[in-house]
């Protein structure tokens, strides 16, 4: 009698147990979706901080892997081969690519001006036209390289006869143009804004020219198959690029707080912030500026063709986009 009722207790224990088990493997019904990983390639500077605030307004939903890189091509490279869902790229990067039959599409604008044309601050360069027989520094087919080409023309100088071009990295030009090496060079900030505040050197001019190229400077792509397969990921991209912006726009004292961080004193961003736009609209201006930018570009034989820009752009999320910052207007909206 005894052994039947130790039986029938151990009976109830390892059938208690059983539960327990079981239900420590049940998942819940209504458990919350795994966050999904998405990567996005950028540069850390100023300009291109937009994608290290996406996570704010994609929380839940994404855990978002910004990878930095250090320039536009390794970026391009790097979405084609499937290592990116959405980057950054410079707009002669994005026409290079997309007039060679690559399959990238612009859906952002990322930053425009940036640009600046530098010379020592001891030297008599007044303007563009005492450039003659100086000696510049460039990095060739990048946007620096065609505006740079396009003040010395507007100048009445020929790029090829008139002045020495010489190639120098974007981190070298200022200890040039500082020893004397060259007399002037034109690159993205902060570097002719440092060359600034250092003092050995002065900004010469901006190199915009709205009857052509304007200040457009950089955009956001994805590729045409992750548009075809996973249009909400990249309205989700879209949107979040959107309202990052626009959270730095409103916010610029922490923009550049945090863009400190990538390494240039703020003092120095605080100045070069006077030529920097954070953006993200693309409207008919910005098309047609990247039109002019193509054809100098042809005529600068950097491409071999113009690309077909009708496909090159994909406006359509930003208008989805514009629907949720107009839902957040008053608390995100640039002031």
């Amino acid at each position: 009698m005894l052994k039947a009722h130790a039986a029938r207790r151990l009976l109830a224990v390892g059938a208690l147990l059983a539960l327990v088990l079981a239900a420590s493997r049940v998942v819940p019904l209504f458990a919350a979706p795994k966050a999904r990983s998405v990567r996005v390639g950028t540069w850390k500077t100023a300009q291109t901080i937009a994608p290290y605030e996406y996570q704010r307004f994609l929380k839940g939903r994404y855990t978002v892997d910004v990878r930095p890189f250090t320039n536009p091509g390794d970026q391009k490279t790097a979405l084609l081969a499937g290592s990116l869902d959405m980057c950054g790229t410079t707009m002669v990067m994005a026409i290079t690519a997309a007039s060679r039959g690559e399959p990238v599409v612009v859906v952002a604008a990322l930053c425009d001006k940036c640009s600046a044309l530098a010379v020592r601050k001891d030297s008599s360069i007044r303007k563009p036209a005492d450039l003659r027989g100086k000696t510049i520094g460039y990095v060739p087919a990048t946007m620096h390289d065609v505006l740079l080409r396009e003040t010395l023309t507007r100048a009445g100088l020929n790029p090829l006869r008139d002045v020495k071009l010489t190639r120098i990295d974007f981190f070298d030009m200022g200890q040039a143009l500082s020893t004397g090496a060259i007399d002037a060079f034109l690159s993205g900030e902060p570097f002719p804004t440092v060359a600034k505040v250092q003092g050995y050197g002065r900004i010469l001019s901006y190199p915009y020219f709205d009857d052509s190229i304007g200040t457009i400077n950089a955009g956001m792509i994805v590729t045409r198959k992750q548009i075809q397969q996973n249009p909400k990921l990249v309205q989700d991209l879209v949107t979040a690029h959107v309202l990052a912006t626009e959270y730095y726009n409103a916010h610029r004292a922490q923009w550049l707080r945090s863009s400190s961080a990538f390494g240039t004193p703020l003092p120095v961003l605080q100045e070069a912030a006077k030529n920097i736009a954070l953006t993200w609209k693309i409207d008919a201006k910005f098309i047609q500026q990247t039109r002019n930018l193509g054809k100098r570009m042809l005529a600068l034989k950097m491409i071999s063709r113009e690309p077909d820009y009708d496909r090159m752009f994909d406006v359509r999320f930003l208008k989805e986009a514009q629907k949720a910052l107009s839902a957040r207007k008053k608390e995100w909206q640039s002031r």
